[in-house]
């Protein structure tokens, strides 16, 4: 988990490099094209049954969600403070639990739901809606961050039949042609050094969605979720550096309340997972069989 957060705040910078010449939504495209290039030894090791599957529409509607939140999430890493924009991508655990509860049929009793109260608090404290710093490109980064909520859920329902590594090839194989069509609207051909930006970007993506989805089959969720928000520091500090941008103390303040809800919803789930296996009738926050 730790190797992905900084993979995948490493890739936030190489974005913000490559679009010193390149619109996000072409990033976005090229970041899917060297990202399934990267994906292509998965495939090469399982063999074409890989492929095989009954759940291509499902697939499909993964792809296109997901596809609006990678756009929605690469402008806004352009648009906005890098710090900033990251901070609001945590709040998708939040979303998926309200997700979680309208599509999957579970359960979430009052703790849960106050931790997402107050995770919504940090959010209100990130985008300060009162204040003079407001702009709409905070609602862009929340709205990736909601899209990504239910392409997680989409994963749950896909992970009931589907190999781990399929969903990798498979994403990446649809999201291609997906990304092709608003990047032709703003289409430039990279130059120089933007080449190495954008093959960064795929390699880091793919690397970075490899090891996190590693680390949930190896570790706990409560361990392993505070590990993830390593990937704020480690952009803040690349951003300060390259970039010469600070971290607000609103922005600080909001990712701590943030962090403090993802990490008690994490620790949650992982406590219910565990009485589940020796009494499940003392677990309801788990999928409804329904």
């Amino acid at each position: 988990m730790t190797a992905s957060a900084v993979f995948f705040g490493i890739m936030a910078v190489t974005i913000r490099l490559a679009s010193a010449q390149l619109h996000p939504f072409e990033i976005a495209f090229f970041r899917n094209v060297f990202g399934f290039a990267f994906a292509l030894p998965l495939l090469l090791r399982h063999g074409p049954r890989l492929l095989q599957t009954a759940k291509l529409p499902l697939y499909f509607t993964r792809c296109l969600i997901g596809i609006a939140s990678m756009l929605a999430g690469f402008w806004a890493i352009v648009n906005l403070p890098l710090a900033q924009a990251i901070s609001l991508s945590y709040s998708t655990p939040l979303f998926v639990t309200i997700l979680a509860v309208l599509l999957l049929g579970e359960v979430v009793r009052a703790r849960r739901w106050s931790a997402v109260l107050v995770g919504f608090i940090g959010v209100i404290v990130i985008l300060r809606p009162f204040g003079g710093d407001f702009t709409l490109g905070m609602l862009v980064a929340l709205f990736a961050a909601a899209m990504s909520a239910a392409v997680a859920v989409s994963i749950k329902f896909l992970s009931r039949t589907e190999h781990p590594d399929a969903i990798v090839i498979y994403t990446s194989l649809l999201w291609i042609p997906m990304s092709l069509v608003p990047a032709l609207l703003v289409w430039e051909t990279p130059v120089g050094i933007t080449w190495l930006w954008i093959i960064l970007a795929g390699a880091l993506g793919t690397a970075g969605h490899m090891c996190w989805t590693r680390a949930f089959r190896l570790g706990d969720a409560s361990l392993l979720t505070p590990v993830s928000f390593l990937q704020l520091p480690v952009v803040a500090v690349l951003a300060w550096l390259l970039f010469g941008e600070g971290v607000d103390r609103y922005t600080a303040i909001g990712a701590a309340i943030v962090f403090g809800a993802n990490a008690y919803i994490a620790h949650r789930e992982s406590q219910l997972a565990r009485r589940a296996v020796t009494d499940p009738e003392i677990a309801p926050e788990t999928p409804n069989p329904r």
